[in-house]
């Protein structure tokens, strides 16, 4: 078998997920090929808003100062009844817990093209267009046991000759019908949310009356969606039946009832020029989860493992922390000879989170349709009755990141208060690096990383080297003393973080050191000397 029919990481799918992936697999050193059986990025806009936690992943892959310029800050969600009032409103901050603006619009094309092109400058990527895979196949010992390579078989534009590709991994990013789904044998679990629903997309210079949010119109007879994309860029989502086009002059006047809460359109569509539709759409919006996300070294992200209603905007965003989650573990276990078991981890972290987020989707989709029975406006007073009391709203907020569960990567201990940091993501100030204002990521760099408000201890020290890790004095940083503030509310003189800053460990104020290194040590391996990547024979 020559050399250029392996290579270590194959991903299935150039979206937004895949080709994030391959830049994080790029920036440890690890190799992928990309396959895509489009030639181009497809180019109407689909994703529209990412939170300040996906603005992290941007940073981490290097075309967050190129998103910042064509990304809008918004300021959040608003629930409205049929008559536009607002019942609820879940305010989004300017700068959140990782940096950046918690609420993003944009479109996803312009962004697909930033990530192509950082991957364009990666020698370790190669994306492969114009391709379609045709199976995935493995040997393994038991279900997540891989006992050696994969092998794709695809096929290349305009040929019906079958070619293969072998390799150490295969990450599948090729959406709700993905081929890869079958390979790990994974069948859907349904959690009860389907939905007809037409997504319109405008560009207009006319006068258009928004809040700079995202706006959900809670009516079991016309429930929507409203948000402002760009500059003069706009969206509409409506619960529509197939047989109501918005062509033609009978589509038109049905369009221009549509808007009219928002917009003025004149009868006569010829008079209409202003108003583009760039696109309109039937999508079925569904609540799905696979019940597996991995087969020996054959792995789920984004919507081949999950989907979810649109109605928080986290589709997108929770395919891009699949990416994230799932990198940094497998780039260690093919680049340093990590234990396989760490791979089990990422199934078990994301998909709780991806679960709780989607039956937040429905709940708000819940909240907006409601049904048309008589219990319909007792259900959204309630919504309303509970959203006003204190707290209520940012809980929900918070609820689209909440902290990972406790397992090998997250040390929890028992009975000490549940505000302990870990399982949470470190938060990213501003901090100074030779005498420049630097984000905390760009100083922290990819992997892991001991903060500490105390001097070091000797089995700080040791734990950091063994994991490769910086040693960081918050008291150090220039950042007005926001890191110290934040270990000081958890309680904690030290944090461990993981590569994808998720904090791993903690030492627990006055105690002086870690004290779980055991539960993690062995999935790491972080006394053992770096392996090469498996070849195959």
């Amino acid at each position: 078998m020559s050399a250029a029919s392996r290579t270590p990481v194959v991903i299935i799918g150039a979206g937004p997920v895949g080709v994030t992936a391959a830049l994080l697999l790029a920036r440890r050193g690890v190799r992928s090929v990309v396959m895509e059986r489009h030639q181009d990025v497809y180019p109407l806009p689909r994703a529209v808003v990412v939170d300040d936690e996906v603005r992290r992943i941007l940073q981490s892959v290097g075309v967050h100062e190129e998103f910042a310029a064509l990304a809008r800050p918004a300021r959040g969600l608003r629930l409205l009844d049929a008559r536009h009032r607002v019942i609820a409103e879940f305010a989004r901050s300017p700068q959140g817990h990782h940096g950046f603006p918690q609420t993003s619009m944009f479109d996803q094309p312009e962004l697909e093209r930033l990530l192509r092109d950082a991957l364009a400058n990666r020698p370790e990527c190669e994306l492969r267009g114009g391709v379609e895979v045709v199976s995935v196949t493995q040997d393994t010992n038991g279900p997540n046991d891989a006992t050696g390579p994969v092998r794709v078989t695809f096929r290349r534009d305009g040929s019906d000759e079958e070619e293969h590709l072998w390799t150490d991994a295969v990450l599948g990013c090729d959406g709700a019908g993905s081929i890869t789904r079958d390979a790990v044998g994974a069948v859907w679990e349904d959690l009860h949310f389907q939905e007809s629903w037409r997504v319109i997309d405008v560009r207009t210079s006319r006068q258009v009356r928004t809040w700079e949010g995202a706006e959900q119109i809670c009516c079991p007879t016309r429930p929507a969606t409203f948000m402002r994309v760009g500059e003069d860029r706009y969206r509409w989502e409506f619960r529509l039946p197939d047989d109501q086009p918005l062509d033609g002059p009978d589509g038109w006047e049905r369009l221009r009832n549509l808007v009219a809460p928002w917009a003025d359109l004149p009868s006569d569509p010829s008079l209409g020029d202003d108003f583009e539709v760039i696109r309109q759409a039937q999508y079925t919006f569904r609540a799905r989860l696979a019940d597996r996300w991995r087969r020996g070294r054959v792995f789920l992200l984004g919507d081949a493992a999950h989907l979810t209603p649109p109605f928080v905007g986290q589709g997108l965003c929770a395919g891009l922390r699949d990416a994230r989650n799932l990198t940094w573990k497998l780039a260690r276990v093919l680049r340093q000879g990590a234990d396989e078991g760490l791979l089990d981890t990422y199934e078990r972290e994301r998909k709780p989170h991806a679960r709780r987020v989607i039956r937040v989707a429905v709940a708000v989709g819940w909240a907006m349709t409601g049904g048309q029975d008589r219990g319909a406006a007792v259900r959204r007073a309630v919504v309303g009755a509970v959203c006003r009391l204190p707290g209520v709203t940012a809980a929900v907020s918070r609820d689209l990141s909440p902290a990972l569960t406790a397992g090998p990567l997250v040390r929890r201990r028992p009975g000490l208060i549940r505000r302990m940091p870990a399982g949470t993501f470190c938060p990213q100030p501003w901090v100074l690096h030779d005498g420049r204002r630097v984000r905390l990521d760009d100083l922290l760099g990819d992997s892991f990383a001991v903060l500490t408000a105390v001097p070091p201890t000797a089995q700080m020290t040791a734990v950091a080297t063994a994991l490769g890790a910086r040693t960081i004095r918050v008291d150090d940083l220039g950042d007005d003393g926001a890191l110290a503030a934040w270990l000081a509310r958890g309680r904690a003189d030290a944090v461990l973080l993981r590569p994808d800053r998720v904090v791993m460990d903690t030492v627990p104020a006055g105690t002086g050191d870690f004290t779980d290194t055991a539960a993690w040590a062995p999935l790491l391996h972080t006394a053992r000397r770096p392996a090469d990547v498996r070849h195959v024979p």
